[in-house]
């Protein structure tokens, strides 16, 4: 059933919506980030005062987010199912929603609330109730919005924990033959002595963490293509060639929205930088930042680095690794290993593995803090709280143990509800995004 939904209603209106969207958007905004390129770079290099986080904070722990499975596994199984054409719309995916990252971002920091000591915190569905709310429909507010929190609880547990812990315990015991269990314990362990240390704590560590696994990863990736630079040519050739090449009989347009390519390059580079899904506004709104469209300037940044620089290392390095032959029959992430190792022997998967791992890790702590966020949405109630990271634990566990079958599928379905329901608020709320930009631009910053 899930896979019927995914692949003839998800797989058809999510990557529609992203795209029409993203151009509408664009051109309502006026393509400032185009026209307007040194004034959004500037944000970059500001310091921001306030009870929050920096703002390269929230974009760290938003990367972590997607870096685990999105860069490393999630390109590797969009190439498996996709075919090579899956990363030419990875690409189109990264385009057209960088603006949508941008808006829903702009739109939790304006909408975002804050907490007793002063510091902020928010996300999508803060923005999704006060629209609601303000336009007399409260009833609808809160139910929508509960249901966008409670599929983000639900993603927290799949995306967020299971695929992540399944793919570095997996690594980990192909590469150096420890028990996936004891991986599992151990993850479980420090996630839960950095959640109880406090939600600041997860920021400050994937600040950290984040970019260092990142320019290790690029370093590695980099390396082999210079090894690999002839095949280059015929590996952009075969992404664009591929990518309209239609596994649909229908052929045509039908052909076209039913093609494979289509659907896991869209999905896997919309699991690669959440732009569109509502996600990323929860570590976003709790950056210190002097307006909305600052903070949304990072997410634009975040979409780049992620699935434009990241994501295409990791495919160029698959596809030239065989020589542009076609891919073994492997899974996600032991096509990345074996890719790796191919072109630099054997430390290539050691590195890979830990790589995962470590990405992994911050992943999940992203999640475990998206997922409390949601909590705390929901009900004010610590013993939801609780229970919550006992739950999140226990996945951790049985995430290394078990291997998640269909953990993708509710992943894609639960990404593709929330997508609807974020995108769609997103196209209601224009005239506020719209108005946003401009006060920026025209230079009336706003205090949220």
């Amino acid at each position: 059933m899930l896979e019927f939904l995914n692949r003839y209603f998800f797989g058809i209106s999510v990557p529609l919506l992203l795209v029409f969207a993203g151009i509408y958007l664009t051109f309502k905004l006026k393509c400032f980030y185009i026209f307007h390129p040194i004034k959004v770079i500037k944000t970059f290099f500001k310091k921001q005062p306030g009870s929050g986080i920096s703002p390269f904070s929230a974009v760290s722990t938003a990367l972590a987010g997607t870096l685990g499975v999105g860069n490393i596994v999630g390109v590797a199984s969009a190439l498996s199912l996709g075919g090579y054409g899956a990363i030419f719309w990875m690409w189109i995916s990264a385009v057209c929603a960088s603006v949508l990252k941008y808006s829903e971002i702009a739109l939790s920091v304006s909408h975002r609330r804050y907490r007793a000591d002063g510091s902020p915190h928010g996300g999508a569905m803060y923005y999704i109730f006060d629209y609601l709310n303000a336009h007399k429909k409260p009833t609808f507010g809160i139910f929508l919005s509960g249901i966008f929190a409670g599929l983000c609880i639900l993603d927290s547990f799949t995306m967020g924990c299971i695929v992540q812990i399944n793919s570095a315990a997996n690594a980990i015991h192909t590469t150096l033959g420890i028990d996936a269990l004891w991986i599992g314990i151990g993850v479980a362990l420090f996630v839960l002595f950095i959640v109880l240390t406090g939600k600041r704590s997860i920021f400050a560590l994937n600040e950290k963490l984040v970019p260092f696994l990142s320019l290790g990863y690029i370093l590695i990736s980099i390396i082999i293509i210079i090894i690999k630079k002839d095949m280059l040519p015929t590996a952009f050739g075969l992404i664009f060639k591929n990518a309209f090449c239609f596994d649909s009989a229908m052929g045509g347009f039908i052909g076209f929205i039913l093609s494979r390519s289509l659907r896991y390059g869209t999905m896997r580079g919309l699991l690669s930088n959440e732009a569109g899904c509502g996600t990323a506004p929860l570590a976003h709104s709790a950056a210190n930042t002097k307006s909305p469209a600052e903070q949304g300037f990072w997410g634009i940044f975040e979409v780049f680095i992620d699935t434009i620089i990241l994501c295409t290392m990791t495919a160029l390095v698959i596809i030239v690794s065989t020589d542009c032959t076609p891919l073994p029959n492997l899974d996600g992430i032991n096509l990345t290993i074996f890719s790796y190792s191919q072109v630099i022997g054997t430390y290539a998967g050691f590195f890979i593995a830990l790589s995962i791992l470590f990405f992994g890790f911050a992943t999940i702590l992203c999640w475990a803090y998206y997922g409390l966020e949601c909590v705390s949405f929901l009900t004010n109630k610590k013993a939801f709280s609780y229970l919550y990271i006992a739950s999140f634990l226990g996945c951790i566990i049985y995430g290394s143990l078990i291997a998640p079958e269909n953990i993708w599928g509710m992943a894609d379905f639960a990404i593709g509800i929330m997508t609807t329901i974020n995108v769609c608020m997103l196209i209601s709320m224009r005239r506020e995004i719209c108005e946003i930009t401009v006060n920026y631009f025209n230079n009336k910053v706003e205090h949220p």
